[in-house]
């Protein structure tokens, strides 16, 4: 049985005291893969970083993160094109609108959502999508620029029954994280009607801890955590919510598994 973590941070300033002893429990809890979402320009060296020490296990997308768009964002998408052009990444990501924190750039966020997503299309990569109070218009625009070659995962999923939907009509997939572990969070609820065949597990590391570690920081060893409690939402087996969850991470992303010995 093994597990992938479909969306960690561990390149993150958290984890500079302790990064290779984090990845390392994760592997030991048979969470082979790491899929790393890129943030803005600033994160890059420190994610290939990390996996250049773990090949086998870190893997990076490159994409510039909703909350650092502003006004250079048009310099940041200059540096994503440049990347994916000169690097292997294994989809366009982490993209998308966010519009808890500050809507200040919603117009430029809108901009860069869909530059990034025609970028995927051209290069016939996955995308990583960030909806933080933004699913509609989020949605909007990727159905707008659905097209046959465009594929993903809808990261962090807490929606209604009515937003997973859409989500499966367009052939996407659903991230489920540490909010599924969450007491009164009703994402349960929704969950229980979604077939695996639409989930990936994540971790969205160092954030978003599952119980019973909240408040801490999160790390990619607990997506055990989280496959625990989809398995007993759906009342089957962690093994085969291991199997589907890391077939389907597998296939939308490309990446296969080395065998560890």
């Amino acid at each position: 049985m093994f597990f992938v973590d479909s969306h960690t941070h561990l390149y993150l300033e958290q984890f500079d005291n302790d990064r290779i002893q984090v990845v390392e429990r994760a592997i030991a809890e048979g969470v082979e893969m790491m899929l790393l979402p890129n943030i803005d320009k600033g994160s890059v060296d420190n994610m290939m970083a990390l996996c250049s020490e773990f090949p086998d296990n870190c893997f990076p997308m490159m994409g510039l993160h909703p909350t650092s768009v502003g006004d250079n964002y048009e310099e940041e998408l200059a540096t994503v094109e440049d990347q994916l052009e000169k690097h292997p990444y294994i989809a366009v990501g982490e993209i998308g609108i966010d519009l808890y924190w500050d809507k200040t750039f919603k117009a430029q966020q809108e901009d860069a959502f869909r530059r990034q997503l025609k970028l995927a299309k051209k290069l016939s990569m996955p995308v990583s999508i960030h909806t933080r109070d933004s699913f509609d218009e989020v949605y909007n625009i990727v159905k707008d620029e659905h097209t046959g070659s465009l594929k993903g995962v809808f990261h962090c999923f807490t929606g209604t029954n009515e937003q997973a939907e859409k989500i499966m009509e367009m052939g996407f997939f659903m991230g489920i994280g540490g909010v599924l572990t969450f007491k009164n969070s009703g994402l349960d609820q929704v969950v229980k009607d979604i077939p695996p065949d639409f989930l990936l597990l994540e971790t969205d590391s160092p954030f978003l801890t599952p119980a019973p570690y909240r408040g801490k920081r999160n790390e990619s060893a607990y997506v055990r955590l989280i496959a625990s409690k989809l398995a007993e939402i759906k009342n089957i087996a962690i093994e085969e919510i291991a199997g589907k969850t890391s077939a389907n991470a597998m296939k939308l992303f490309n990446i296969n598994r080395k065998q560890q010995h």
